[in-house]
């Protein structure tokens, strides 16, 4: 029996939502709580990684994988598949642990992180682990390439979209905004970039190290379509990012998100930017999750 859906507003759910639907969001909400499991337990175990800006992602990343993209996993290479460019590419404790929920690769390979000869390198590198479709790390690049694989599948004939997911941060760089402008002169409809807005870089607030204000007015001047939801709500995600797909402009969705968000201690603090729980913490994380 479906449980009562008083008060499920507050999840974003509406009062018709069908019962299939709603417990598909039960299931993801429960899988990005795997993931931020995952993401603390492979920080410690590694005695490294950038924890704050992964946990930061979770919703975004469980969306795309679990729920919106086109993908297959036994087919990595499928050629009709959706492409994605983690151009936050430090992040990759949330990317691998996505990865591996969707059977990429077993999750016991995430002990494996950051070691050498791993396939899990602290940066995702395409010639090593099958589902990155980039390589990246230098931030400020993604979005262009991104860019180019869509013009690529669009020349082909392919049906294939583009996802791009940055850091708020990372906006900063120029070759974001060129890549924005040549985009949306060109209406390439296959794409949608996706911003972790979650406030913090690496050494403060972004407002005050170089605000991008007013985020919205500035990308929508460029002929991109731009939505706003809330980064930790995966039904509103979910319903952006298949709306963004479906569109035939260029796409941008600025989801709101807390740095760190899931550990009292990570959020919103800036120090954990690159920081790895010790095992005390990452005990005490586990218990606000309720494992």
């Amino acid at each position: 029996m479906i449980p009562s859906l008083k008060g499920c507003a507050k999840r974003g759910v509406g009062p018709k939502m069908a019962e299939k639907d709603f417990f598909k969001q039960l299931d993801l909400e429960h899988k990005c709580r795997e993931i931020r499991r995952l993401i603390l337990s492979t920080a410690c175990h590694a005695g490294c990684g950038h924890t704050g800006g992964s946990l930061s992602c979770v919703e975004i990343l469980a969306a795309l994988y679990l729920n919106c993209m086109k993908i297959d996993p036994k087919n990595p290479s499928w050629n009709e598949r959706d492409r994605f460019v983690l151009s936050k590419g430090h992040c990759t404790l949330a990317y691998y642990s996505v990865l591996a929920l969707k059977g990429y690769f077993p999750p016991e390979e995430l002990d494996t992180f950051d070691k050498v000869d791993s396939r899990l390198q602290g940066h995702p590198d395409m010639r090593k682990l099958p589902g990155v479709d980039m390589s990246t790390g230098s931030l400020g690049q993604g979005i262009s390439v991104g860019i180019g694989m869509a013009l690529g599948l669009k020349w082909k004939n392919m049906a294939g979209h583009v996802f791009v997911l940055v850091g708020d941060g990372e906006l900063q760089e120029g070759q974001n905004w060129e890549a924005f402008m040549f985009a949306g002169h060109r209406n390439i409809g296959n794409i949608t970039v996706i911003i972790d807005n979650n406030k913090l870089q690496l050494s403060g607030r972004v407002d005050e190290l170089l605000s991008l204000e007013p985020l919205e007015e500035k990308i929508s001047s460029f002929k991109w379509n731009v939505f706003r939801s809330d980064g930790h709500d995966i039904a509103q995600l979910v319903s952006s990012i298949n709306t963004a797909k479906s569109d035939n402009m260029p796409s941008v969705i600025i989801a709101d998100t807390n740095k760190g968000k899931g550990y009292s201690r990570a959020e919103l603090n800036v120090a954990w930017h690159g920081l790895a729980p010790s095992k005390e913490e990452l005990n005490e994380a586990l218990k606000e999750l309720g494992y």
